[in-house]
């Protein structure tokens, strides 16, 4: 079983921090390749990850990590608060780069006028999340993706 290229860069990654003495970045890394580990093994029979799947894993453990972040805010846990903060950074570092509210407002307005949603008002909803799947994926959350997609089709 070959590495991918994006584990690989994981591991090595992994191994500078432990020779770094940098806990926070080892341990987060050490817990991403688990998460891969536990989806390659996960299906039927084990396979390795493709490089898009390694950041599909990245992104699900990241979007835990910045929940987890608002959680621990409301509960007024700071320091567990900054340590979720801290790896879900360190995790960003190996995800696309995030696209900005106003990136995601364009998109959603020009999947809008491609699907024809428009007139469908809160009916396109699927329509233009359907549309929008391959252009945010990795890139947004989905759920401020939905957002915007509710708010400019008026639902």
């Amino acid at each position: 079983m070959s590495n991918s290229g994006m584990k690989q860069r994981l591991h090595d990654d992994m191994t500078a921090a432990l020779k770094a003495r940098d806990d926070i970045r080892k341990s987060t890394l050490r817990m991403a390749l688990t998460a891969i580990t536990k989806a390659e093994v996960a299906g039927k029979e084990a396979r390795e990850l493709s490089d898009t799947e390694v950041v599909d894993v990245l992104s699900s453990e990241a979007k835990k990590r910045r929940e987890s972040v608002i959680a621990y805010r409301d509960a007024g846990r700071a320091e567990l608060a900054d340590k979720e903060q801290a790896e879900a950074d360190i995790l960003a570092e190996y995800l696309p780069e995030q696209l900005t509210e106003d990136e995601i407002k364009t998109l959603v307005t020009e999947a809008i006028t491609s699907t024809g949603a428009a007139d469908l008002g809160p009916r396109g909803i699927g329509k233009v999340m359907g549309a929008l799947q391959p252009k945010v994926k990795g890139k947004a959350d989905g759920s401020v993706v939905s957002a915007e997609v509710k708010r400019q089709l008026g639902a």
